[in-house]
């Protein structure tokens, strides 16, 4: 099933500003919260949906890249839900849009403004970005990659958790095992009651005592992987495909960081994009030009022939329809379009000099321009 617009699923135009979707997302947000929904997957998904859309279109970046190449552009081979996102993902990264924080154990039972009690952080792995080189041939029919990454993994030995054992914890003595820490300040309005994550134990409530011996308490560890994805056909060069959950492992537990690929595309010698087009320089002798011929160009796949008609002047384009490069949203495929280059030898033994001058006095032999010949040299030359 295809996705949905991103602008559709909050309900905004594409000239909207960055306020009117952040207010657009938090009141989807609230109508299709699971507190309000007990048990509605059907809800649940459109939940999902909204902070998917709200994580792009948020994001400038993203949203330009949203906006160029749709879906394809976010994602090559991110699986899952609704763009990978669980809901511990979603309160992490966007529960501060809603006012208070939410507890998890039932994804937030603080759905109000204010919520109380300890907010349990959830970490997020760092994402990671890699190039991947792509021929005509990849680009044109979309492509599997393996790769070997280093990449931060949950330590093995502790589990991820960084400790010894589970009687390595003591509760942190600046935050009391709440991860937060509230600082009341006067201002000339009144107190002012603020909570912010505790810069003791980063949010977690406890200090490990006795670290795990490998990870030295740190819960992950450095690990070479072999990550596949899919690149699907029509990418473009600097185009950023989203690996969900494969960049590097959070500390402690909590959501993985995503893994950012973004396209180089290799230059062909004989092939020239342009969009979904390809051009090719076909080079054709003067006499061949004059007489007509059948000549074989490249094409992604191999060969293909195409016949230059008599009488054929320099710049003449022969379009080959649908051997081009689909379009990645899925929008048909493009053309090659073989333009004719009419090839002047640069050098000549007298008996070839010889019959060109007596060519040279034919008057089908004198240039004749007409419009279109006129036309075409100024097209050549960019002016039109």
């Amino acid at each position: 099933m295809s996705k949905r617009d991103y602008y559709e699923v909050l309900g905004v135009s594409k000239n909207a500003s960055a306020d009117e979707i952040k207010k657009a997302y938090r009141q989807m947000a609230l109508k299709y919260h699971p507190d309000k929904n007990p048990d509605d997957k059907d809800t649940e998904e459109k939940f999902k949906e909204a902070a998917e859309a709200y994580d792009v279109l948020s994001n400038p970046d993203k949203k330009a890249r949203y906006d160029q190449f749709g879906h394809a552009g976010m994602s090559g081979a991110s699986g899952g839900g609704a763009g990978g996102f669980s809901m511990e993902d979603i309160f992490s990264q966007f529960g501060d849009i809603f006012g208070g924080h939410f507890n998890f154990g039932g994804f937030g039972s603080g759905f109000g403004f204010g919520g109380s009690g300890s907010a349990q952080r959830v970490n997020r792995g760092a994402d990671m970005r890699i190039r991947i080189k792509l021929n005509l041939q990849e680009i044109a029919h979309g492509v599997e990659k393996k790769i070997k990454l280093n990449r931060k993994v949950a330590c093995g030995t502790c589990d991820g958790t960084g400790a010894k054992d589970k009687n390595s914890y003591t509760t942190c003595n600046t935050c009391h095992g709440t991860g937060q820490v509230t600082r009341v300040t006067n201002t000339i309005l009144g107190q002012m009651q603020t909570s912010s994550t505790c810069p003791t134990c980063h949010g977690d409530g406890k200090i490990i005592a006795n670290p795990c011996p490998v990870c030295h308490g740190e819960s992950v560890v450095n690990k070479e992987e072999e990550i596949s994805f899919k690149i699907p056909a029509g990418v473009e060069e600097g185009m950023v495909l989203t690996v969900s959950g494969k960049g590097n492992a959070a500390r402690h537990g909590g959501v993985n960081g995503n893994l950012l690929v973004q396209i180089e595309e290799i230059r062909d010698e004989d092939l020239i994009r342009n969009g979904t087009d390809l051009i090719h320089n076909a080079f054709v002798s003067v006499a061949d030009a004059a007489l007509g011929v059948t000549i074989e160009i490249p094409t992604v796949d191999g060969k293909a022939k195409i016949k230059v008609e008599p009488g054929t002047q320099s710049g003449k384009v022969l379009r080959l329809r649908g051997k081009g490069l689909p379009d990645v949203n899925g929008y048909g495929t493009g053309d090659l379009l073989a333009v004719v280059n009419v090839w002047t030898p640069r050098k000549l033994d007298k008996k070839e000099k010889e019959l060109l001058e007596q060519l040279a006095k034919s008057e089908n032999f004198k240039p004749k321009p007409d419009s279109n010949d006129k036309k075409r040299a100024l097209q050549n030359l960019g002016y039109i």
